[in-house]
């Protein structure tokens, strides 16, 4: 039966499920786990180690950490000397240069989280929910160097519903991303890999995503707008507007069809948190307050009439 040896580069938890499919396929010899280096995290700040590693390290899985991959010589030494057949890469956050593109016999393949060349870059799962679309998928390109700009060699679409998050999103993806990685290992042990030059005239971008991107300015959006960017950011960086100066974190919104609000004029009728848009009146129904507990609108209007303030502006 043939063996493929196989070194694995990535971190967060999303790419455990592939991690782990390796680390049981029958055809795979998983030589090592590449990733960062343990942060401090929580409250403690105690030193945590990457999701990858903690599966290695309870796997027993050969692994090493680094910054900066590109400047291990002596570990890139080692690894060349392990007749390494082929590299996988999902979520590292590194890019890898020309000498470690080039030290595996059959390549390095990325696990990206678009159908390329649709969303090259860091955020593919919240700009599909951002722009609306219906379907994603997941893309496995041999990796060149430059960025998610390879050869498609395996790629599987899935539906996107109306009301996903992009933690939803991101949940259905880690595990697809592990479901196209197995086919892409039966077409290899088959020797049916198809390798498909991605078009450059259909090229767009995901970049990173930052906290600022969350800010939700109602009088210059539409709500389908506004209902695309609410989920598209949550969990993360969630989206929010200031009232009374203070951040509110924006948590759900829905269509109120009764009463329409022209763009930016907020009302606390019938205890509701409502404001216009360009084109409808939006309830933010499911809101947290800085330095306050998530709670509904209704709650949050009942404590804002009750209190000695009467002026409330929303920006």
């Amino acid at each position: 039966m043939k063996k493929y040896n196989v070194v694995f580069f990535g971190t967060p938890d999303f790419s455990v499920p592939s991690l782990e499919l390796l680390n049981n396929h029958p055809n795979i010899n998983l030589v090592s786990v590449i990733s960062m280096p343990d942060r401090k995290s929580g409250r403690g700040q105690k030193l945590q180690s990457p999701a990858v590693i903690e599966y290695s390290k309870t796997q027993k899985i050969p692994y090493f950490q680094t910054t900066n991959i590109n400047k291990e010589e002596e570990y890139l030494a080692e690894l060349s000397n392990k007749d390494i057949d082929f590299f996988v890469v999902l979520a590292f956050a590194q890019f890898l240069g020309s000498k470690v593109l080039n030290l595996p016999k059959l390549g390095c393949f990325n696990i990206h989280t678009s159908l390329l060349p649709k969303y090259r870059g860091a955020a593919p799962i919240q700009y599909a929910l951002l722009n609306g679309d219906s379907s994603t998928g997941v893309s496995i390109q041999r990796m060149v160097k430059k960025m998610d700009a390879g050869n498609v060699v395996k790629s599987s679409p899935i539906a996107i519903s109306s009301d996903e998050t992009g933690g939803q999103l991101y949940t259905k993806l880690k595990f697809q991303a592990a479901i196209t990685l197995d086919s892409f290992i039966v077409d290899l042990i088959d020797n049916n890999i198809v390798e498909t030059e991605q078009n450059e005239d259909n090229v767009s971008f995901a970049p990173t995503l930052k906290k600022e991107d969350g800010h939700l300015v109602f009088e210059n959006s539409n709500y389908t707008d506004l209902h695309n960017r609410v989920r598209a950011l949550k969990p993360w960086p969630g989206t929010f507007c200031f009232f009374n100066d203070k951040r509110l974190k924006i948590i759900e919104i829905e269509k109120y069809a009764i009463n329409k609000l022209g763009p930016g004029e907020l009302s606390l009728q019938e205890n509701m948190l409502l404001v216009g848009c360009k084109d409808a009146t939006v309830r933010l129904s499911s809101i947290q307050l800085e330095g306050k507990k998530q709670t509904s609108d209704k709650n949050f209007v009942n404590g804002l009439l009750n209190s000695s303030t009467k002026e409330f502006n929303l920006s």
